[in-house]
């Protein structure tokens, strides 16, 4: 087959097996629904967190739509915590644009920090509702596109389940008892990116957003952050990113060595920087700015930024984080118009 006529599927898997591709995919790992989509629809944006069909229906509009190259459920990030036994407010007859929340967390001092996972834990909350949204999506649109999912990291939802001010004080004077946890909940997160594999995903994102190098020096993030991050990658079988938001320059060489097969980074990393650490091999995903530059931002600027990402040497053109729904038409149009046309 020549690399001209590749599909978005073709070229997204074929980039994730190290072949040749005609130009950088344009697609996330992260939730990138849009109002125009749930316009289309008629339906609420709050609603479809507790609809396998409308969560579906919804993330496959972005593809349908603007022709972006993947769909994404969840829109969230409570899954996990949710079925651990937060509680958590989803706002479901909201007329407004409201991710679900957690209302009440599970850990509330250091002397609760010993929990164990409840008993059938993959099959609580909303994990069966997602992975049947992951079956829906591929029905649908799952010829033409790669069908993605998320999973947070385990530092991550350390901070979810209990105050992340605590968690980061822990951190540094009991590194130990934070470091049980964290083994706890990697065993947590393959489990449900076990479900998610099962349900028929073609890739999966690690979202280690709290562990940023603008909080974690990167000693911390080695010793602490990077073994259970290796521990989750090591039992995936589907191919894998992990994301970590804000100034990951420093760090980038242990993104790389927990085994996952891409890294994405955020607007505030040098793309250009990374890939002189990494090597022209290394799968970098990024780094346009999701709100500032394609919510808020022109078509001028947005054009401008795909330019940039591109020949700053990314390997696919993917946002900093989730992007708002409210994204204009005309520029998620531009993007895929600058993405489309490039050649290096």
């Amino acid at each position: 087959m020549s690399i001209t006529t590749m599909t978005a599927k073709e070229r997204i898997m074929k980039l994730f097996a190290g072949e040749e591709v005609d130009r950088p995919p344009c697609f996330s790992g992260m939730g990138n629904v849009t109002t125009e989509g749930l316009k289309s629809l008629g339906y609420k944006f709050a609603a479809s967190h507790l609809d396998a069909k409308m969560m579906a229906d919804a993330a496959s509009t972005t593809y349908k739509l603007f022709g972006f190259e993947c769909g994404v459920v969840p829109f969230d990030l409570c899954v996990e915590a949710e079925a651990l036994g937060c509680e958590i407010n989803v706002y479901a007859h909201s007329e407004d644009l409201l991710y679900p929340t957690i209302k009440k967390k599970l850990i509330h001092k250091e002397d609760e920090m010993e929990i164990s996972l409840p008993s059938g834990f993959q099959e609580k909350g909303r994990i069966p509702l997602v992975c049947e949204a992951i079956g829906l999506m591929k029905k649908d649109i799952g010829g033409d596109v790669p069908i993605g999912t998320y999973v947070l990291g385990p530092f991550t939802l350390a901070g979810q389940i209990m105050e992340l001010n605590d968690l980061l004080k822990l951190s540094f004077k009991k590194p130990d008892k934070v470091g049980k946890l964290l083994a706890l909940l990697a065993d947590a997160i393959v489990m449900v990116a076990g479900q998610f594999q099962k349900a028929g995903i073609d890739y999966i994102t690690v979202r280690e957003m709290g562990a940023t190098s603008d909080v974690l020096s990167p000693r911390v993030f080695k010793n602490l952050i990077q073994p259970y991050l290796k521990k989750i990658f090591d039992r995936l079988t589907v191919p894998s990113v992990l994301h970590i938001c804000g100034k990951t320059n420093d760090i980038v060489p242990f993104m790389m060595e927990t085994g996952a097969k891409a890294i994405s980074v955020d607007q505030k990393n040098d793309v250009a920087e990374s890939r002189k650490k990494l090597g022209k091999d290394a799968l970098i995903f990024g780094n346009y700015d999701p709100y500032n530059v394609l919510v808020a931002g022109t078509p001028e600027m947005v054009k401008e930024t795909m330019k940039k990402c591109m020949d700053d040497g990314v390997s696919a053109v993917w946002p900093g984080c989730d992007i708002w729904p409210t994204v204009p038409a005309e520029n998620i149009r531009t993007m895929m118009d600058e993405v489309k046309k490039y050649r290096r």
